[in-house]
């Protein structure tokens, strides 16, 4: 007798569930959609308006899975691919998992054991701290940048860096249930790659401590690649917050140094949450000093400041308006991205924009 195909699936579906459930095993399929209107205004240079993705949270595709193998260990992975909400395509061209891509091994005294692409430790330090979560036109990112010539252009000239992410990492993660404490420690080959190729040989340490109404949090990541002779590229952060009935208050700070450059960056802000609603703010000052060569980069300098509104609709839709303004002295040019090129140096940068994030 034929069997229908309906029932086929079933059976299939049926199967999997009990292989999954002996297993003890789980696979997720989730992500974020976001896409806003912004408009960015570059002194000198006019106007543009444009719809952009991932202002409040970066679009994405995630794909996780953990087995239980008992005695308090488990195997997972996590796959993670940014997507351009607006344009329908990869958020980076030279990589699909462009967020994240590990695989890792996990006891519950241990802690856990993680290879492949992932956030150093500088950078997780840093962005929990940044009340607009490094996106958006009032980012903290906005002012890490290769622009003006300071130690991020000596040390990576216009390639991509190491101030988010590592390429080839493998890194040990502190247990959970140590009283709030946490940190981790990150290592990664440079596989004999250029400065060219994105590859950098990176060393990592990162520890904290959360409370019930508080948290602390240091780090520091050391890179090295074709362009690091005279020394490695130094990324230090220290940062905290603390709640004030329904405000939490945040300040942190960040260093960037290679050889006679530095880039000091203080960042303070906070968001009030009351309901459906929250309000965020930040104030970010970003100094440079040294030399690059023969290049003087004091006074190369920029503030910023942001102020967003958002609004819940659901524990899954929110609806949201930032704006921003990045006031650039000396020969710094930091800008707003989506704007249009070829302002000068030392000018203002301005943009706003709302929209709309779905979680999945």
């Amino acid at each position: 007798m034929p069997l229908n195909p309906i029932a086929a699936m079933a059976a299939c579906l049926c199967a999997l569930s009990a292989t999954s459930t002996m297993a003890q095993s789980t696979v997720t399929v989730s992500g974020i959609v976001d896409l806003a209107l912004r408009r960015v205004s570059n002194q000198g240079v006019g106007s543009l308006t444009s719809l952009v993705s991932g202002s409040n949270s970066t679009s994405r595709l995630v794909i996780s899975g953990r087995e239980d193998l008992g005695g308090g260990l488990s195997a997972g992975f996590h796959l993670e691919h940014g997507i351009l909400a607006d344009l329908g395509t990869p958020a980076a061209a030279d990589k699909f998992w462009d967020r994240r891509s590990t695989l890792s091994l996990a006891d519950q005294r241990l802690g856990e054991v993680r290879l492949g692409r992932d956030f150093v430790p500088s950078y997780v330090a840093w962005s929990r701290y940044d009340p607009f979560s490094y996106v958006g036109v009032a980012r903290s990112a906005n002012l890490v940048s290769a622009t003006p010539v300071g130690p991020l252009r000596a040390a990576f000239g216009t390639n991509a860096n190491t101030t988010v992410r590592s390429d080839n990492a493998g890194q040990w993660l502190v247990p959970g249930g140590l009283g709030g404490l946490e940190g981790g420690v990150l290592v990664a080959a440079r596989e004999g790659g250029d400065a060219a190729s994105g590859r950098a040989s990176v060393r990592g340490l990162r520890i904290g401590y959360t409370g019930q109404r508080f948290s602390v949090s240091a780090a520091t990541t050391r890179s090295e690649n074709s362009l690091t002779a005279s020394g490695s590229f130094r990324d230090s952060t220290l940062g905290g917050h603390v709640d004030v009935a329904n405000v939490r208050l945040m300040a942190a700070w960040r260093a960037f140094e290679v050889a006679e450059a530095k880039q000091a960056m203080l960042l303070l802000g906070a968001v009030a949450t009351w309901g459906l609603h929250e309000v965020k703010a930040s104030w970010l000052r970003a100094d440079l000093s040294g030399r690059v060569g023969q290049t003087i980069i004091d006074r190369n300098d920029a503030r910023q400041l942001g102020l967003g509104y958002l609004y819940n609709l659901s524990k899954r839709t929110a609806v949201y308006a930032t704006a921003a303004q990045v006031k650039n002295e000396g020969a710094a040019r930091y800008v707003i991205s989506d704007g249009l090129a070829g302002m000068a140096a030392g000018g203002t940068s301005r943009g706003y924009e709302t929209g709309i994030r779905h979680r999945f």
